[in-house]
This record gives structure tokens, sequence and C-alpha cells, in this order.
């Protein structure tokens, strides 16, 4: 059954009779892994032409051959990815894996595939969380097996919080990528591109999807209804042009036939469009079928690059470890060799030292043989010197006595003279502080005096002050009291001035009266002459007016004497006139004023 279906998948003609031939003297039977791999390799395999089968149907039935026993999901239906999402990770693992059995995948490539299906998510991958899952794995630093990496992926410990569905779009965006060659296609929701048709040259809208060797496009996104092709060469090219027919942001691909004129939505689309559009162009021209496997060509070698370089490094360490631990044991030597030399230097000098100290204690002994003759003879020397010496400053000192006993002399004579001086001096200076002691005692009595009377003064001052404050009080009492005084005075010289009216008024009347009574007292008869009385009116009625006068000026004297020690008397003639022929009282007379104090 397997021969069978795998003659159908590849497209090769069946061939029963070899594989009886084959297993004929097999004693262990088909199932013999050992004896169908000889089979497998030379009846089927040798015979598939590249090109003449669908490799995805390959690949559905190795799936199916292989993930019933090894693939475990979550039974309780809480995987991250579906049957078909698992199918789409083992292709590109398959894809990925080094190419050597078992397959594995290594941890770049891992890490490479992760990362592409993160940013087909737009969500950044953790490196730091792979690094730490890839070492707790006992065979992790080597690299995954397939179901280990589905594993890893189910655990849902790279893909947390993101949606089955958002990840299912991922992993079918990475493998149209990876396995079908798709190097662009276009995006939901803007992801239609308009295109000018040939004959009606109408603008459509059409789903397109580039690969390495063609650009084809479809009526939608499902890619059910075909509608056309744009083969890819290396003489073709991709160009922009300018908005025109009420479209923007066009560009044309020029192949050797025709001219394909499209539309993008954006300049964004246009731009991502026309770099996919020459990579391309670029594959054809280089001869390169699919651009993955030129990359993942390209990160084996950087791999093994780095593998050499690691293991010439390593290599190069353990050289370096070599020549290192060689130039120890030879500095040890070296170490030893000092030490000998070292030793031998360490004799040879306690044997030079010991014939130099020999040679040092006679130098000594003959240096301090000479050094005691020649103190012997300095010490002579020096006696004679020192005798001479000695006698030249007895000499001397001789001289010097007698020059100064002459000096003593004449220095006792000043010393004489400056005593009797000194004792002059004395005898003045003590009279000088007699006197100025008497001074003294003088100066203290008058400073004594002075401060009595500083004190006496300061005293009188103050009783003075008292005095002056007691005065300046009554004074301003007084003023208070002349004030009013004054004020009253006005008042009662109002009064007085009224009744001097008054009495005016009534000596006018007074007089009239007079003159009118004398004539009916003294009727004038026929013949008789008018005589001039001297008392000049009414003889009775006038000590009753003089009587009136006088008790007024007393009362105006005594308000006068009473309101303040200025007086001003008024000067009042109470007279009856010259012409009334009374004579004046005395108590009528003009008073003088007094001058006021």
């Amino acid at each position: 059954v397997l021969s069978h279906n795998l003659y159908t998948v590849l497209c090769i003609p069946h061939d029963p009779v070899a594989l009886e031939e084959h297993f004929r003297d097999d004693d262990d039977g088909p199932v013999s892994s050992q004896g169908y791999m000889p089979y497998l390799n030379k009846y089927i395999l040798d015979k598939v032409e590249e090109g003449a089968f669908v490799k995805e149907n390959f690949d559905e039935l190795c799936w199916t051959l292989t993930a019933k026993k090894n693939y475990k999901p979550d039974r309780n239906g809480n995987s991250v990815i579906s049957h078909q999402d698992a199918f789409k990770l083992w292709c590109l693992f398959n894809f990925l894996s080094e190419d050597k059995y078992p397959l594995v995948m290594v941890p770049d490539e891992v890490e490479y595939l992760l990362k592409k299906i993160c940013t087909a998510m737009n969500v950044e991958l953790n490196s730091c969380e792979l690094d730490e899952y890839l070492s707790q794995e006992p065979q992790g630093q080597g690299g995954l097996t397939v179901w280990q990496f589905l594993d890893m992926v189910n655990s849902g410990r790279f893909l947390r919080g993101i949606e089955q569905e958002a990840v299912s779009m991922a992993v079918e965006e990475v493998y149209q990528e990876v396995i079908e060659d798709v190097l662009k296609q276009a995006r939901r929701p803007r992801g239609y591109l308009w295109k000018k048709g040939q004959l009606r040259r109408n603008w459509s809208e059409r789903w397109f999807t580039l690969k390495p060797n063609v650009l084809s496009y479809y009526m939608s996104e499902e890619r059910k209804e075909k509608k056309g092709s744009i083969a890819l060469d290396k003489h073709c090219c991709v160009e922009m042009l300018p908005d025109r027919d009420g479209k923007r942001c066009m560009f044309c691909v020029k192949t050797s036939s025709r001219t394909y004129e499209m539309s993008a939505s954006d300049t964004r689309q246009r731009q991502e469009w026309t770099l996919a559009i020459q990579t391309a162009i670029r594959l054809q021209a280089e001869g390169k079928k699919s651009l993955h496997k030129d990359l993942k060509q390209k990160r084996r070698e950087q791999r093994e690059q780095r593998e050499q370089r690691k293991a010439a490094k390593e290599e190069e360490t353990q050289r370096l470890k070599q020549l290192q631990e060689e130039k120890e044991r030879k500095l040890q030597e070296l170490e030893l060799l000092k030490e000998a030399q070292l030793k031998a230097e360490i004799l040879l000098q306690e044997e030079e030292q010991r014939r130099r100290q020999q040679h040092e204690e006679m130098q000594r002994t003959l240096e301090i043989q000479l050094q005691e003759a020649e103190q012997a003879r300095a010490s002579m020397q020096a006696e004679m010197v020192l005798k001479e010496a000695e006698a030249e400053r007895q000499r001397k000192r001789i001289l010097e006595l007698e020059d100064m006993q002459e000096r003593l002399q004449e220095a006792l004579q000043q010393e004489v003279k400056a005593r009797q001086d000194e004792e002059s001096v004395r005898y003045a200076q003590a009279r000088l502080l007699a006197e100025e002691e008497e001074k003294l005692k003088q100066l203290m009595k008058l400073k004594e005096e002075q401060e009595e009377y500083i004190i006496k003064t300061q005293l009188e001052k103050q009783v003075l002050k008292q005095e002056m404050e007691s005065k300046n009080k009554c004074l301003e009492e007084a003023q208070k009291q002349l004030e009013e005084v004054r004020v009253n005075r006005q008042r009662v010289d109002q009064d007085v001035m009224a009744a001097q009216r008054k009495l005016r008024q009534a000596s006018t009347n007074v007089k009239h009266w007079n003159v009118q009574m004398n004539r009916l007292m003294h009727p004038i008869g026929p013949g008789d002459k008018r005589t001039n009385t001297s008392g000049g009116g009414f003889a009775g009625y006038q000590p009753l007016l003089f009587q009136r006068d006088s008790s007024l000026k007393l009362k105006q004297k005594a308000e006068d004497k009473g309101s303040s020690p200025t007086r001003v008397n008024s000067k009042e003639n109470v007279s009856n006139g010259g012409n009334s022929g009374m004579p004046p009282s005395p108590d009528a007379d003009t008073t003088a004023t007094e001058p006021t104090n």
C-alpha cells in the first residue's frame, strides 16, 4: 500500500513485479526498514522527475503516515494551532531542517521561523524566553525535532493571548512565502490592485500573487478563479507611472511582449510591489528558482562559517593554552636555574665578603696604629702651640688689665660725680613731688567742693523746676481766670454803657422837668426879669439824682476791683450842663483811670 501511494503521488508508473522480486529472498519481509530503503531509493526515488508531481500531495502523504503516531495535540481541543496549521508547520520544518537524518532544526532556524510568524501577526518574539526554553530541553542546544517543535508551539508559551484565527493566518502567510515561493501577495483590507485590460482598456480589480517566475492575478483572494499571469524573466522591468485616467499610484511591468499597467491603493503599496517584482526579476537574472532556498543556504553557510570560526577560535585557544603551559614549564625551569645561580652567587658573595672582611680588619689595624702615631705627634705640636699661645695670652692679659685699671679709675670718678648729681636731682625731685602732692590735695579738695556745688545746684535746679512748674500751673489758672474776668468785664461794660445811656436820657429828662418846675414855682410877674440860679434846676430833686449816680459809680468800681488787677474807670460827666444852671455834684466829676498792671 505504501509503495502504491508513493507511485501515485510521485506520478511514477507502477511496477509490482519489481516489489515482489526485491523482497523474495528477504526473511524479514517488507516491514523491514533495512530491506525497504534500498527498494525505495532504487525503484521509486531514483525515478522521480522534478516538477512532474505536486509536492503538496507528497507532503500530505508523509504527514498522514507520521502524524498519527507522533503528533499529540491537546485532547480537550485547547491547541493553539489547528491540524492543518500543524501540517503547514511540519512542511516548514522539513524545509528549514538540516539535510541529515534524523531531521532536526537548529535553534537559529527555530528563532527565524518563529520571528516570521510573529512578524506576520505584528507581534514581537521574546528571544530570551526562547533561549530559556531551548536550554531546558535535553537536546535543545543541538536542535529540535519536528514533534518537539510542534509541542513547543502548541504549548502557547510564545503565542500567549493570540487567537487561533490570527495564528492560522500568520502560518498560512509564512507557508505561502517559504514553501510556495510567494514573494508577495495582496493584503487585506486594501490588498487588491487595479489592472488595465489590453483589449477593452478598462480597469479591473484583481488579487495578485507574486512568485519568482510569474505574477498571477485572480478574481478574489480565495484564488479559485485565475484570470491570468505575467511571466517574469531577466529581460523584464518595472517602472512607476504618473497619475492619469483617474487612477493614482500607478506602475507598469514591461515584458518582451507586452506592458501591464497597474494601480495601487497608496504610495506605500506601490513601493512594496515594485521592490518585490524587482527582487523576482533579479532572482531570474541570477538563475535562482527560490528566494528562501537561497536565504536558507546563506544562513547555513553563515552558521558553518560561525562554527568554523568557533572551531578555529577553540583550536587557537587550545594552542594558546598549550603554549601557555609550555611557557609556564620553561618558566619553572628558568626559575630553578635562577635559584641554582642565586645559590652559587650567594656562596661566592659569602667567600668574597669573608676575604674582604679579613683585608678590612688588617687595614683598620694599620690605620689605627698610624692614627695613634699621628695623634701623638699632633698632640705634642698642639701642646707647644698651646703653651706659646698661653704665654701670648698672658702678656695680652696683663696689658688689658693695666688698661682696664685706668679705665676703672676714670669710671669711678665719673660715678662719684654722677652720684653727686643724682643726689641733687633727687632732692629737686622730692621737692617737686611734695609740691605736686600739695597741689593734688588742693585739686581734690576743689573737686570735692565742685561736686558738692554741682549736687547742690542740681537740687536747687530741681526745686526751681518744681516751683516753676507750680508757678506755670498757677499762671495757667490765673490766665484762665483772667480770661473769665475779661469776659465778665466786657459783659459788665456793656451793661454800664447801657445804664449810662439810660442815665443820660434820664438826666436830659430831669433837666427838662427842672426847668418846667422852676417856671411853675416862680411865676414871672409883669415887669420882672428872669434870673439864672446857680443851682440850675429843681433843688429838691438834685440830691436824689446825685445819690443815684454815686451808687452806680460805686457798683462799677467794686466790679472792676473784683474782676482783675487791671481796672479801667470810665469817665462820665453827669453834670446838668452849663445851660441848666445847676452846680455840678462832686460825685459827678471825671475820674482818672489807673494803669493796668
